[in-house]
């Protein structure tokens, strides 16, 4: 069974939620602080739903030490925070996705299913590799290597990563990303992408003023070079 962590201190939204959650047929646990949702994930998960307003530790530290512990489970935030700095700097601590508050139940169990899908590695076919440069993508065992050493990526990332190097070569323009990495239950500007991609040459060791592996192309999107 898909084992959901609700890490919400609202029992208002915590307790309906985690009721929908499990006739969805999720195995659910809550936790209402960041350390016991950090223990949580330890036990292992298969997806984390964030509330960012958590009493102990702020749910951004929390995803930043579940990243940081090298867990690559999907997490999506829960915010109040409406505004978009609040929310770019979620995504950069390295959440795959959020929704704020109030938010509609059936959005919010939409994105988890897309999470949940785009995390699976049934959804793509044994023993497919793809190759550019030095970066080699195992679709199916969902790996990431440049070179000899493997990167740790989000579920986020990885198909990011996966979708750019098949292409390489090619320009993949923001709203192609959008609908192949975030697919249709995405409502948001694109500046996603760019975090990502960001993200992205940081772990590659890239170097976005003279990139080797992904360049922008001003005004379109985003290019893997061949090499």
């Amino acid at each position: 069974m898909t084992r959901v962590l609700l890490a919400e201190d609202d029992p208002a939204i915590s307790e309906p939620l985690a009721r929908a959650l499990g006739r969805e047929g999720y195995e659910v646990a809550v936790r209402a602080d960041g350390k016991g949702a950090l223990e949580a994930v330890a036990d292992g998960v298969d997806l984390v739903l964030l509330d960012l307003g958590l009493p102990d530790l702020d749910g951004l530290e929390v995803c930043r030490r579940i990243r940081a512990q090298g867990f690559t489970a999907p997490v999506l935030v829960l915010t109040a925070r409406a505004d978009e700095v609040d929310l770019v700097v979620g995504l950069d601590a390295g959440a795959d996705d959020y929704v704020t508050k109030p938010f509609r139940l059936a959005e919010l169990l939409a994105r988890v299913r897309a999470l949940l899908r785009r995390g699976s590695p049934d959804d793509e076919d044994d023993g497919d590799t793809v190759k550019a440069q030095d970066v080699r993508i195992e679709v199916s065992a969902r790996r990431a290597f440049v070179g000899p050493t493997e990167l740790t990526l989000s579920a986020k990332e990885f198909d990011l990563l996966r979708v750019l190097v098949s292409r390489a070569g090619d320009v993949v323009t923001r709203e192609e990303l959008m609908r192949e990495v975030w697919q249709t239950q995405w409502w948001s500007s694109t500046k996603t992408v760019d975090m990502h991609v960001s993200w992205l040459r940081r772990k590659l060791g890239d170097d976005a003023t003279s990139p080797r592996y992904l360049a922008t192309v001003r005004g379109h999107g985003f290019r893997f070079e061949r090499g």
